[in-house]
């Protein structure tokens, strides 16, 4: 145990070291990009400024934010419901209010560069992937065991311009690696921690509802078209105590350190990032590493079939786990505020550790569309999970009813902001072999499911 133990802290010592040499090179500069000014997150949409009533509040979070601290309240809530296919058939209501605060260290101290950030979740209600559809592209990106729970904890320190950006804390991978733009319409949550990290990693690994302690650098700016990111993460949020991870870790405070870590680098070139200069788009390819055990899906550590009668029932060790992936976000029109933007994710890894080898999503979202409704979006998007050959063999080799392939989701959606911070957004998807395929009470494969939801969030 103490062996163990010492190699976990001498491997996150050899992480950190890495990290600190990415962040001793000089990053990248680019004096000709004109990038479009993000607003700032105290300019976003308020269902406060939109009701004469809670002007005074508006006022006093204005104060605040002009003093560096910015208050952030949000809540989503949503009916969903599978009336047909699915492992039964039912209705949900879940909500998560969310509570965020960014203090500008600057600003508060007159510390240039230092940015303190906290993020909590109240979660409530009952998730229809986990108790009606079984399928593994969980339908709502807020599903979750209703709790109270700390997500993200951390301090950035930017330097160099803000070329140079080093964040030490709990952090969330998910906010950062593997994102696109233009997926974040969709409800479905593998749009966003897709099925290829969150089934394959440890717990789920560092995406909701889990962050985890970790360490990332960033080398390049927003106004930079290259970025580089890297970090080292805790590489299982919740730990193996037998249960489900989210009752393991139930509050996000667990904050664990003594488990091997998970690595994750990726590099993001972005190009006609200014408002005259065409159509923007992005190209980011990517990578993470595991360096715990992972046990072999279809063989005994004698090499017999793990589902065979000979087997000793005790899987194969292999070390570590590794995954290369790849987003691309493109603007295909742009006209008058009205716009359309395509994206693509890809990612693969080994078969014989993990349940999905394959996976790729990708769609198309409108904004501005409508005519007398600037504000409205509107998006198709398409996502496929592969179950690995080895996952499939272990059904095999075990008689299962029915053999595992892949899972797929079409889901298409519309969010019609009512007024400014509110939005309301109807959504369909279809999901095609909920489970991968697997097998239900008589025995026949599941039926896909339709599934219908209506969300409402509103951001104070």
């Amino acid at each position: 145990m103490t062996r163990l133990r010492d190699k976990t802290k001498w491997t996150w010592a050899v992480g950190a070291s890495l990290l600190a040499l990415i962040a001793a090179n000089p990053a990248l500069a680019a004096e000709d990009a004109k990038p479009e000014e993000a607003a700032p997150a105290a300019e976003l949409p308020s269902v406060l400024t939109s009701l004469p009533a809670l002007a005074p509040i508006a006022d006093a979070k204005k104060q605040l934010a002009d003093k560096g601290v910015i208050l952030q309240l949000n809540y989503i809530g949503e009916v969903l419901g599978n009336p047909v296919g699915g492992q039964r058939q039912g209705v949900v209501y879940d909500g998560r209010v969310e509570l965020a605060i960014d203090a500008d260290m600057e600003k508060i101290a007159g510390w240039k560069g230092g940015l303190f950030h906290a993020n909590g979740y109240w979660i409530q209600g009952t998730g229809l992937s986990r108790v009606y559809t079984g399928n593994i592209l969980t339908v709502s990106n807020i599903e979750a065991l209703p709790t109270v729970r700390l997500y993200e904890l951390w301090y950035e320190q930017k330097a160099f311009d803000d070329r140079l950006g080093v964040k030490v804390g709990q952090i969330a991978a998910d906010t950062e690696f593997f994102v696109s733009k233009y997926g974040a319409l969709f409800i479905n949550g593998t749009f966003g921690w897709p099925a290829f990290t969150g089934v394959n990693l440890p717990s789920g690994g560092p995406g909701y509802p889990f962050a985890t302690p970790g360490v990332r650098v960033k080398l390049g700016s927003d106004s930079d078209p290259l970025n580089i990111l890297a970090a080292v993460f805790d590489g299982d949020p919740a730990g193996q105590c037998g249960q489900d991870p989210q009752i393991c870790n139930r509050y996000g405070t667990n904050f664990r350190l003594q488990d091997p870590p998970l690595a994750m680098e990726e590099v993001q070139y972005r190009y006609k990032l200014g408002k005259d200069d065409g159509l923007a788009g992005t190209v980011k390819l990517g990578a993470f590493q595991n360096y715990g055990n992972f046990a072999n899906l279809r063989y005994d550590t004698v090499g017999a079939a793990l589902g065979g009668a000979s087997s000793n029932g005790v899987p194969a060790v292999l070390k570590g786990d590794w995954g290369f992936y790849g987003v691309v976000d493109q603007q295909v029109w742009k006209d008058a505020g009205q716009s359309a933007g395509v994206f693509l994710r890809a990612g693969a890894a080994p078969q014989d550790r993990n349940t999905v080898n394959f996976y790729i999503d990708g769609g198309v979202t409108f904004a501005g569309v409508m005519p007398g409704r600037p504000d409205d979006s509107f998006g198709v998007g398409f996502a496929y999970a592969r179950v690995s050959d080895y996952a499939r063999g272990f059904d095999f080799d075990s008689n299962a009813p029915v053999l595992r392939r892949s899972e797929a989701a079409l889901e298409v959606t519309y969010q019609a902001q009512i007024v400014s911070g509110w939005s309301l957004q109807p959504d369909f998807q279809y999901i095609v072999s909920p489970g991968g395929g697997v097998a239900d009470a008589n025995g026949a494969r599941v039926r896909d499911a339709a599934v219908f939801g209506l969300r409402s969030t509103i951001n104070f």
